[in-house]
């Protein structure tokens, strides 16, 4: 059996692309997730809206902007 090395140099340079860019999405969106902590830098910064919206209000307004 081939290697896949040796099967991408057989394709055309169109088709090797193409083939890299397949795994390029491959690796940004099933890749192992990055680890870290999660950062909570915002927490608190629409403290001056909390009598003005209630959660309820910002779910149906979400749902809005995604065209639900």
């Amino acid at each position: 059996m081939k290697t896949l090395d040796e099967l991408i140099q057989k394709l055309p340079p169109d088709l090797q692309r193409e083939v890299e860019d397949f795994a390029r999405f491959l690796l940004e969106t099933r890749a192992e997730p990055k680890t870290g902590r999660l950062r909570m830098d915002w927490a608190g910064a629409l403290v001056e809206f909390r009598e003005r919206f209630t959660s309820l209000d910002l779910q149906k307004k979400a749902l809005e902007w995604w065209g639900d």
